[in-house]
């Protein structure tokens, strides 16, 4: 929880002056109370069903938010081997994991199998084929979904739907039907469930309340055909409010989800990334410089989009909030909040408007929880920076601060170079 004491902004019951002294700029800084807080607001809105809770760990992958989730009875969506590897690592039991993702190579195919985890979400018909022959060679039975793709838009950003029919995501809804069958009839298979997502950052019920009637008509033609599912697998999706959108209420959802599909009596898997998380981290940053020029001031601060590069790859919008609360009446102004990186698509926050700052004073850009810290890079050989996780009156440095020449030292000369 984010709030203002003795004007200096804190996390729960850490002062984030004091805590930026200690830790150093920029870091990200997540609030566990926010964390469970979500995770409880969803579940108490599908008290009705027979529901997992599979986070999706592509929205935040740090240890620590795993097994935060984990200790409050979370499964994992996975998309990697790397992620199925860090879900295990924090305590998530192998039949709370469901596999996803349109690229699973034979390695990781052979490892879920092997760790008997739920299901493979399966999203082609040569993977199918590939996971049959992987499971028999293994002599051991292989549980599976398979995602459909309804043709349905949906997503708060082109490069993030992924339901309609020129994506590469899932198995036509047409032609499900046949695969299923193909899937019933091959050895060391077992048919689990169904699958969709169909997007993300969705704040409208409309494109999921098409999805859902998709799903319906299709497990009720699989039963025609003597193939009876256990799970329906509904994905993520779930939009949150960055700025001034209008949030999907997730009652709301969860009210949608049980008119549509809880006749039906199956278990629900619902994979929440953004949901969960988003909402619980910020990123501390300094103010290097304030320049201006003829049409524009700027604010350039130590963060930099290889840190957080939503607004550059997605054009996404956040706020920020001052560190230290001003209550002066000073004269409002606007400026672009900008990194150090050689582009001009180096940029947080446009048209951004506040009172009077001052180079060193520390800024919070917020709602980073998600797709954050996972998306940076060491664009510009800037070292990776550090998260934080508040609990209470308690931190903890949860990712260190990568070292300069720990960065450099990842690379190798070649055999005939010399030292």
């Amino acid at each position: 929880m984010y709030s203002y004491k003795n004007k200096n902004l804190h996390c729960e019951n850490i002062n984030l002056i004091e805590l930026s002294k200690k830790v150093g700029s920029p870091f990200y800084c997540y609030s566990s109370k926010i964390l469970e807080s979500k995770y409880s607001e969803l579940t108490d809105a599908f008290i009705e069903e027979d529901l997992l809770v599979c986070f999706s760990l592509k929205a935040n992958s740090n240890q620590s938010i795993i097994k935060t989730f984990s200790s409050l009875g979370s499964g994992a969506d996975v998309v990697s081997i790397g992620e199925l590897k860090r879900a295990l690592k924090a305590k998530i039991p192998p039949n709370k994991i469901v596999f996803s993702g349109v690229g699973k190579n034979t390695d990781e195919i052979i490892f879920a199998i092997k760790n008997k985890i739920l299901m493979i979400n399966v999203e082609s018909i040569s993977e199918l084929k590939k996971i049959s022959m992987q499971a028999a060679n293994l002599n051991m039975i292989a549980p599976i979904s398979l995602r459909v793709n309804p043709d349905i838009k949906a997503g708060g950003n082109e490069k993030i739907s992924t339901g309609k029919k020129q994506d590469k995501f899932g198995i036509s809804i047409k032609e499900a039907i046949d695969v299923y069958e193909l899937a019933s009839n091959l050895d060391n298979i077992e048919i689990k469930g169904i699958d969709v997502h169909i997007g993300s950052q969705i704040n409208d019920l409309e494109p999921f309340e098409k999805t859902f009637d998709s799903i319906v008509e299709t497990i009720i033609k699989l039963k025609d055909k003597n193939i009876d599912i256990d799970i329906i697998d509904i994905g993520g999706g779930i939009g949150i409010n960055y700025t001034d959108e209008k949030a999907l209420n997730i009652k709301d959802y969860a009210a949608v989800v049980s008119k549509k599909l809880g006749s039906l009596n199956k278990k629900i898997i619902i994979e929440p990334g953004r949901f969960l998380t988003a909402e619980s981290g910020i990123l501390v940053t300094k103010v290097i410089y304030i320049k201006e020029n003829e049409s524009k001031k700027f604010i350039i601060v130590d963060a930099a989009m290889n840190d957080f590069i939503r607004p550059s790859l997605y054009g996404s919008l956040h706020n920020a909030l001052p560190i230290i609360k001003d209550d002066k009446e000073s004269p409002i102004e606007s400026y672009d909040v900008v990194g150090p990186i050689c582009e001009t698509g180096d940029f947080f926050i446009k048209d951004f408007t506040t009172s009077q700052l001052l180079e060193g004073d520390l800024l919070a850009i917020t709602n980073v929880g998600a797709y954050g810290s996972v998306l940076s890079s060491n664009y510009n050989s800037r070292p990776s920076i550090a998260e934080i996780i508040i609990k209470d009156d308690s931190y903890s440095v949860i990712k260190k601060r990568q070292d300069i020449e720990e960065m450099i030292d990842q690379d190798s000369l070649a055999d005939w170079q010399e030292n």
